[in-house]
């Protein structure tokens, strides 16, 4: 169960202001060399082929039996498709990529020492990324990858990216240059964010987290996933299992949200039951949300029981509380 951090650094996202989170723990790896997109789109479940320059989408590494690994953004630049993914899950990804660099002109590079990432959430985001990176950076499009110019000169390359249900910036840059946009960003309003705040903001925005709410047991279809997956790419690893899920029709269970009648304490773990007293599910995290003045949960539940408003029992420390099967993200933002 998580509560925000701090009142002043949830309002700053959602009440009108902006915030600002650090991640520089993320992994990132770039891959590069005339035989990059065959050798990734052997990998992951999107494709790469329809992948231009400037963009970038999401994609999943599956295992043979569609299970998840990692889920990772593709940047498409001119140094190649640099992966960024959670911190749990690099090492991971690194060594699923750097097994093809003697099969071929395949290349890769860990960045993650060298490059670092921040990120700016909340309705001021548009108006701070322009004073400080200029018009185009403030008016990229999603998918798009702009390159901007710092006050101090330094390269920074700029995408329009959510972690909390509003309009949001990721930045990309050396190392050595993160630290003056992070202070020229507090400098011009951006409130730093604590991780249980940011934490509450996900779970509002319905945005699961690997190791939490998906890990290498978890069927990417089941998780929220959905733009990661191309059914039209040719074969890659995992894809029979994940295509004939597809063509099944849904999966046994799927990642929903869980709303609560009022505050109360959800241990992740917590059994979902039906009202008949059945188990249908499990919860992954939950939080108490300020917005809503109650609290919310993603869970797992079977496909039967997934439509929005289905009653349901969560037995946390032996207690049945009732819940209802939410739709998400909980929390509708400027995204």
């Amino acid at each position: 169960m998580v509560e925000p951090g701090s009142v002043t650094e949830y309002t700053a996202v959602r009440e009108g202001g902006a915030g600002l989170i650090d991640l520089s723990s993320r992994g990132r790896i770039n891959v590069s060399g005339t035989e990059a997109v065959p050798f990734l789109n052997g990998l992951i479940t999107n494709d790469v082929k329809t992948l231009d320059l400037n963009s970038w989408m999401t994609a999943a590494f599956p295992n043979v039996q569609g299970r998840l690994l990692a889920a990772v953004r593709v940047l498409h630049t001119s140094a190649g498709y640099l992966l960024d993914t959670e911190a749990i899950t690099s090492s991971k990804v690194l060594e699923l990529v750097k097994r093809f660099t003697l099969a071929g002109d395949f290349h890769v590079a860990d960045l993650t020492a060298s490059t670092s990432s921040i990120s700016v959430q909340g309705p001021r985001s548009s108006q701070l990324i322009k004073a400080l990176l200029g018009e185009d950076a403030a008016d990229v499009e999603r998918q798009r990858i702009v390159q901007a110019q710092s006050p101090e000169g330094t390269t920074v390359n700029v995408i329009r990216a959510s972690h909390t249900g509003e309009d949001g910036f990721d930045l990309f840059a050396d190392a050595e240059n993160v630290t003056a946009l992070r202070d020229a960003l507090i400098t011009a309003g951006a409130q730093p964010l604590d991780l249980p705040t940011l934490e509450v903001l996900r779970i509002e925005a319905g945005l699961p987290r690997y190791g939490v709410d998906m890990d290498e047991t978890t069927i990417v279809l089941e998780t929220t996933l959905d733009d990661a997956v191309s059914f039209t790419k040719g074969c890659y690893l995992g894809q029979e299992i994940i295509a004939r899920i597809k063509h099944r029709g849904h999966v046994a269970k799927k990642l929903t949200g869980l709303r609560f009648d009022s505050e109360v304490n959800i241990e992740a773990g917590a059994k979902i039951r039906s009202v008949e007293g059945k188990e249908i599910g499990r919860v992954t995290s939950a939080a108490h949300s300020p917005r809503l003045e109650r609290t919310v949960a993603l869970g797992y539940v079977k496909y039967d029981y997934l439509a929005a408003g289905t009653k349901v029992n969560v037995v946390s420390a032996e207690e049945g509380i009732p819940a209802a099967v939410a739709e998400l993200p909980f929390v509708r933002g400027t995204w």
